[in-house]
């Protein structure tokens, strides 16, 4: 069986196993030290960890959602792009969220994350090539999913001598998660077949469909019985 074959083959299915075995990986984040006894660098590297812990292994709707932007134009700069964008978006709203500036509740941002994740996976199935818009409507997405790593940190609490410090540890914790996610896939993914001719049939496709209807899931879930 020639390597075409084979990931027309095992792709998919490898996809399957990973959405049903979401559900065990996910975890709740739980702050199990004493600040209080901690150094200034210790702090740093707590928050740090849990904004990495929040994408990987923990954050699955925005693992999701980075995997989305990836798939359709595989090649790092392009999707360092949206990435740059999509962290730009989130720390802002991280930001303003943690310092009191807005307070959406979270029935609406959860559901909204979610259907972010199943427009970028509709477009990617129908999109012949990267839209030059593309960056803008991932800043707007990055925006709400901001909101929702704020309901994160809002229930582990910030120090307050070091607040600052912490929101922006969490913030490159959550970088550096979103990173290794693009990494990881262009790795596997995008080094060995993105300019392959069945690449969007094989790949995009396939994949786009599975992460839209976890993102119909998801969305349905947070809807009605959150």
């Amino acid at each position: 069986m020639n390597r075409s074959a084979f990931l027309k083959l095992a792709f998919p299915g490898l996809l399957v196993v990973l959405l049903l075995a979401l559900p065990q990986l996910a975890a709740a984040h739980v702050l199990d030290v004493d600040l209080s006894k901690l150094s200034r660098t210790d702090i740093v590297w707590t928050y740090l960890k849990l904004g990495y812990t929040h994408i990987l292994p923990l954050g699955l709707d925005h693992i999701l959602f980075v995997l989305s932007i990836f798939f359709l134009e595989p090649r790092l700069k392009p999707v360092l792009w949206q990435a740059t964008a999509f962290t730009v978006a989130h720390s802002i709203t991280l930001g303003l969220a943690m310092y009191g500036f807005i307070n959406p509740p979270a029935d609406i941002v959860e559901p909204v994350i979610a259907l972010s994740i199943l427009f970028v996976a509709i477009e990617n199935i129908f999109a012949e090539r990267l839209n030059p818009f593309r960056v803008a409507i991932v800043f707007g997405f990055g925006l709400i999913h901001g909101l929702g790593f704020a309901s994160v940190l809002t229930s582990l609490g910030l120090p307050r001598s070091m607040f600052f410090e912490s929101l922006i540890s969490f913030n490159v914790g959550v970088e550096l998660g979103q990173v290794s996610v693009i990494v990881l896939a262009w790795l596997l993914i995008g080094y060995w077949f993105a300019n392959k001719p069945w690449y969007k049939q094989r790949v995009v496709v396939p994949a786009s469909v599975l992460i839209g209807l976890v993102a119909v899931y998801w969305t349905v879930e947070r809807v009605f019985f959150a």
